[in-house]
């Protein structure tokens, strides 16, 4: 399937504004990467890759923000961060809050255990239900079976515990799924199977309804983090290390160099705009950069090869004429591939949610980036490559070091048949 035909754009002629563009987006994304660490002093990284502690937390309402934090700083939790969760797909989930504690190696690690701890203690000393009666919203399943069995509102006897552990089963799940694990009426659990009128009252009396509740809590040591950071570096580095040497072996190490080159370009473009959009760096965006290498070089890949063959084809053209024949040759693909690419990781990032919107806005903005680097960034190094330094390419197949260039044996003979 192809878009176009016959295309004749002079992509290397339009090189320096690629190369512009890419400056800009440098310029201004690590400029606000440079204003957010060394002036500002604060960090890109998340919870995964500098230690600390997260609590996610999801209010029955609109969540009080300020009351939150006024606690926090009452609790001596001053560096702790509230973010809120804005998800259009889930009505529960816009309610969510995110509660960080950053943890310093020079604290401890077994006092992060302690901030969890101080974290809830806030939670539930500003925001705690009725005196004396325990949350439903924040019981396990056994901790109500076992209530219920000794309540034992249905009656049962000696068979209680078994129904009442099913009974328990269903309650929390329809808690967690169908209200999003806050419960505002028990009412609303009338529909649960076996959930009668008398164990509605049973509920009702035993246990309050809570305005939060606990989705999850995530501590991360410090020395644990450091590792993290340290093997997903190395990770990268070998990635593009990998790639170099092997692009250098099939292709000419120029080839490699510009395909690397490009990709570290991608990179840097990407982080810059997490910096932009105040996107922390996680394992998952980690996950995401890696992808982008590996489709961006795949890409670069494709129009070195046809460039290669091309060099074969073409040999009385110039080298940047066949650069921008490869290109506009591969130009369909390129269009189908990173069109239908940029469509899904477009649909991840507008309803994938919010654990998957760091990741997929890495995909988004590496994929525009990534397709326009192969040939705005890659292609072009290797023509100004072969311009100063390469001239055995500007015709005929690429030679080798240490190889004797083909001689032009067809013009020898047919000059010497028009010298007789």
């Amino acid at each position: 399937m192809e878009f176009f035909r016959n295309v004749n754009i002079d992509w290397m002629g339009k090189a320096k504004y690629f190369v512009t563009l890419s400056l800009i987006l440098l310029a201004v994304g690590w400029i606000s990467v440079y204003r957010q660490v060394v002036v500002k002093h604060k960090t890109m990284y998340g919870i995964d890759f500098r230690g600390g502690t997260l609590v996610t937390v999801r209010f029955a309402g609109q969540p009080p923000i300020s009351e939150l934090r006024k606690g926090l700083e009452q609790a001596g939790l001053k560096d702790s961060t509230i973010q809120g969760i804005s998800d259009t797909q889930s009505v529960a989930s816009k309610n969510d809050v995110l509660i960080g504690l950053e943890q310093s190696e020079a604290n401890g690690e077994d006092s992060l255990d302690v901030a969890k701890q101080k974290i809830l203690d806030v939670l539930h000393n500003t925001f705690g239900g009725a005196a004396g009666k325990p949350d439903f919203n924040a019981a396990s399943a056994p901790d109500l079976a076992a209530e219920l069995t000794r309540k034992d509102p249905l009656l049962l006897g000696t068979n209680a515990v078994d129904r009442y552990n099913q009974l328990a089963q269903r309650l929390t799940a329809a808690r967690d799924s169908e209200h999003g694990g806050i419960v505002t009426n028990f009412d609303e659990l009338r529909n649960v199977d076996g959930a009668t009128p008398a164990v509605i009252n049973a509920l009702s009396s035993d246990y309050a309804l809570g305005t939060f509740a606990i989705r999850d809590a995530e501590v991360v040591k410090p020395r644990v983090s450091a590792q993290l950071r340290h093997q997903a570096i190395f990770a990268t580095l070998y990635a593009l290390g990998g790639m170099l040497v092997y692009i250098a072996f099939r292709f000419e190490w120029v080839y490699g160099a510009a395909a690397v080159i490009a990709v570290f370009h991608d990179v840097l473009i990407t982080l810059g705009f997490f910096s932009l959009f105040h996107y922390e760096i996680s394992l998952t965006v980690i996950a995401a950069l890696l992808t982008l290498v590996g489709y961006s070089m795949n890409d670069t890949i494709v129009i070195f090869d046809r460039v290669r063959e091309n060099l074969r084809l073409m040999k009385r053209d110039s080298f940047p004429d066949i650069v921008n024949k490869s290109i506009n040759q591969t130009l369909s693909r390129t269009i189908l591939t990173s069109g239908l690419t940029f469509l899904t990781v477009l649909v991840l990032f507008l309803m994938g949610g919010e654990v998957l919107r760091a990741f997929s806005f890495a995909m988004v903005v590496g994929v525009v980036v990534g397709t326009y680097s192969s040939f705005g960034i890659a292609a072009p190094i290797v023509v100004v490559w072969n311009k100063y330094h390469g001239g055995r390419q500007q015709r005929g197949a690429p030679v080798r070091a240490g190889s004797a260039p083909e001689k032009p044996r067809r013009e020898s003979s047919r000059k010497e048949v028009a010298h007789v």
